[in-house]
């Protein structure tokens, strides 16, 4: 009786054991799979490389640098690991050309709080592991091509989210409620999201930085803004009044900015309450009645912009008080009359922008012109008249003079060439006569010099090619007449300089307000190589461009002479059109190592064309309707970058050039009416993309049968639709299904064999108990 007692003791015992020692290799199991190591994290890592090296296989980025057979993933670039190099914890690949959808096994890296993948070409939605990365602190996905809509209700440790710049749709009124509860800094802006966002902020009690500018969203602003130090809801629909008790109270808004919606009703006069105020912008709105007496009690105010609204024209003299501001834009108000005479008492202003106002007179009147700290006078686009005011030049500190779009008369003050720190001349669109003075030549600072579009007469002087800095120069449709001087080429030869005095300053502010209007009309983004920028522009990245400009930071394609390789550039233009210029082209026009832009259509420029041409990083090249003859120069098809070509109206002579047909961006051509060019048009190539209204007028021109005349080239290939992309693609998730459930039947296989030897056979189970134990050790071992 008793052995038999201490049998069944024996196998209770044994049992217990067994079903201890069965939990704890469960409880192994799911550690070792949850818990993840480095060298886990290094398996991920390994599977991310070949993910983003299959989606762009020729051009990577610093991921393609990672050595499979380095074992510390922590060695390389772009990746953060724990201070004990023990885990992965953040993972920075901004710029590194990545490819495709995103990566959808991040929630691996168990220790992820870092991702930055801005600046890339992601495309496709958020795939939902990324939410599962429930440790994430800092999300930045900024400048790609990302859609669906927003949902990161797992992400509830967010601290820093960018998102901008991408196309991310729909409502974010009830989701982003769900992940701002630790949110620092939300950046959604210029992307297509819609909807309200009235009392949005209420829960999110740490937000400090919000942008949301550039989208779609409605409705009005709710009274509630939290603890915000920034708000931006520039550029969406939104509407309504502006409640006085959205600013109550303890404002700590350093930056508000609610420009181009469209917002009514007076502005309220509790934005008092926000002390720390820096930047107040209204501009684009429908705002009436008074501006506010109480923001001249804002000590802190420095850029005040309330242009384009409806404000009475009575200025408070409160604002005299602003001891900082910088920056005051009161333009495009209708204020009609006389500038008011306030404006000459601004003596700490610097910037004042009141273009587009009506205005008639009180230049003289207001005493602005001794305004003696302002680095920009704007009063373009008004209707004053006679003469320009020579007593202008008497601000020495001037760096931007816009006049343009009035009706002055007369000749351009001799006076304007002693200010030698400006940068930006825009007399455009006047009636101005006579003479461009000499005493431009002392300008060595000048970047921009716009005098078209007037009735200016005489030759440009040559001292003009002392302006060394001098990249955009425009004095089309003039009466200008003479010849090309080869001393003009020396024009931009170093604008470097000028660039560092922009880099060094401190106090520098961006030439627009937010509004693009001077940057299409001193830019011509409509045409190459400046193109491409048009498409990206936006109210919101004008001011950015422009600083990028102002310092001479590459900022548009171009290439360097004769090579096809683009870079990026500050590239110049040159603009002569519409006036009655003769003589030859100087073969020093190949000194112009920056210019991507040249008219010179509609003057009565004559001679050969100087095969130097071809040594220029030309986009855009514009000879229309001048009196050039003799050979077309072979080198015009070693401007590798040329998109626009028109030598129509001319007297070319000799055979046509083939070496055109390899120009591979040329996308507008002309060479109609040159009769005496002779030759065979390609029937292959570039130039047989063009139709036949890009040859007319040239009779000695021979085209063969089979010319396209539509421009519209086909192929015999027919498209397989994606079809077998999505046939292998089908195959891979057929064959990672396989893989999936073969390797979980497997798994419980094994339990449930596990399970049985445990129940059924003791012995066994003491087997299995030792080799248990066996691994526990093994594993202690590793562990330390």
């Amino acid at each position: 009786m008793k052995s038999v007692t201490r049998l069944i003791m024996a196998d209770h015992d044994c049992e217990s054991l067994s079903l201890v020692s069965f939990l704890l290799y469960v409880l192994i199991t799911a550690i070792s799979v949850a818990g993840g190591s480095q060298d886990s994290d290094r398996e991920v890592l390994i599977d991310l490389k070949v993910y983003l090296e299959s989606h762009n296989p020729t051009n990577g980025g610093m991921y393609t640098a990672w050595k499979l057979e380095e074992q510390d993933v922590c060695q390389w670039p772009g990746i953060i690991c724990t201070p004990q190099r023990s885990r992965v914890i953040g993972i920075h690949l901004s710029e590194s050309l990545i490819a495709g959808g995103l990566f959808g096994n991040f929630s691996a890296l168990t220790e992820l709080t870092y991702l930055d993948l801005s600046r890339n070409t992601i495309e496709g939605s958020i795939p939902d592991d990324l939410i599962r990365c429930q440790k994430l602190k800092h999300l930045n996905l900024s400048h790609n091509i990302i859609e669906g809509e927003l949902n990161l209700t797992g992400l509830t440790n967010l601290e820093v989210l960018d998102l901008s710049t991408n196309r991310i749709a729909g409502s974010i009124h009830s989701s982003f409620p769900l992940f701002c509860n630790s949110l620092v800094v939300a950046n959604l802006s210029t992307n297509k999201l819609m909807g309200r966002i009235d009392n949005i902020f209420s829960g999110c009690k740490y937000l400090k930085y919000v942008d949301f500018s550039t989208n779609r969203f409605s409705g009005e602003i709710g009274s509630r803004l939290g603890n915000l130090l920034e708000l931006s809801v520039s550029e969406n629909v939104l509407s309504g009044n502006i409640s006085g008790s959205m600013l109550r109270g303890n404002c700590t808004l350093r930056v508000l900015d609610l420009s181009e919606n469209g917002f009514v009703g007076e502005f309220p006069g509790e934005i008092s309450d926000c002390k720390d105020l820096s930047v107040l912008n209204l501009w684009g709105n429908n705002f009436t009645g008074s501006i506010p007496a109480e923001i001249g009690s804002i000590s802190s105010l420095r850029g005040l912009y309330l242009g384009n609204n409806k404000f009475s024209r009575d200025i408070p003299e409160t604002l005299l008080k602003l001891s900082n501001l910088v920056f005051l834009d009161l333009s495009r108000n209708g204020f009609g009359g006389d500038i008011q005479n306030i404006f000459g008492s601004f003596t700490q202003v610097k910037y004042l922008v009141l273009h587009g106002n009506s205005y008639v007179g009180g230049i003289y009147s207001s005493k602005i012109f001794k305004l003696h700290n302002l680095f920009r006078l704007d009063l373009s686009f008004n209707n004053f008249s006679g003469k320009l005011p020579a007593e202008i030049s008497q601000i020495n500190s001037l760096k931007f003079l816009i006049l343009a779009y009035n009706n002055f008369s007369g000749g351009i003050p001799h006076e304007y060439g002693n200010m030698l720190g400006l940068q930006v001349l825009d007399l455009s669109f006047n009636k101005l006569t006579g003479p461009i003075p000499s005493s431009f030549g002392k300008l060595t600072s000048l970047l921009w010099l716009m005098l078209d579009s007037n009735s200016l007469s005489g030759e440009i002087p040559q001292e003009i090619g002392n302006c060394t800095s001098l990249l955009w120069f425009n004095v089309a449709n003039n009466q200008l007449s003479g010849g090309f001087h080869p001393q003009l080429t020396n024009m931009g030869s170093n604008p470097f300089p000028t660039f560092e005095v922009n880099r060094q300053s401190t106090d520098i502010i961006i030439a627009a307000t937010g509004e693009c209007l001077e940057l299409t009309r001193w830019i011509p983004v409509k045409s190459p190589p400046f193109l491409f920028i048009f498409a990206i522009l936006t109210k919101k990245n004008c001011r950015s461009l422009w600083r990028h400009i102002l310092e001479g930071e590459g900022l548009f394609p171009g290439c360097a002479g004769g090579l096809m390789a683009h870079t990026l550039e500050i590239p110049a233009y040159l603009q002569l059109s519409g006036n009655k210029i003769s003589g030859e082209i100087p073969a020093s026009i190949s000194q112009m190592k920056r210019l991507s832009m040249l008219h010179l259509g509609f003057n009565g420029f004559e001679g050969r064309l100087p095969p130097e041409i071809g040594k220029l990083p030309l986009s855009f090249l514009n000879l229309t309707h001048n009196n050039f003859s003799g050979q077309l120069p072979q080198q015009v098809g070693d401007l590798k970058c040329l998109r626009n070509l028109d030598l129509s109206w001319n007297n070319f002579s000799g055979t046509f050039p083939k070496n055109l047909n390899d120009l591979n961006e040329l996308s507008s051509f002309n060479i109609s009416y040159n009769p005496l060019i002779s030759g065979v048009i390609p029937v292959t190539g570039q130039l047989s993309t063009f139709e036949k209204t890009s040859f007319l007028g040239n009779p000695l021109l021979e085209f063969p049968t089979s010319f396209n005349r539509s421009g519209n080239n086909t192929s015999s290939e027919k498209p397989d639709n994606g079809r077998k992309a999505e046939d292998e693609e089908d195959e891979d998730t057929i064959d990672m299904s396989v893989f999936y459930w073969s390797t979980s039947s497997t798994y419980v296989a094994a339990l449930i064999g596990i399970v049985a030897l445990i129940y059924f056979d003791c012995p066994w189970n003491r087997a299995w108990f030792r080799l248990v134990n066996a691994f526990i050790a093994f594993a202690k071992s590793m562990w330390s």
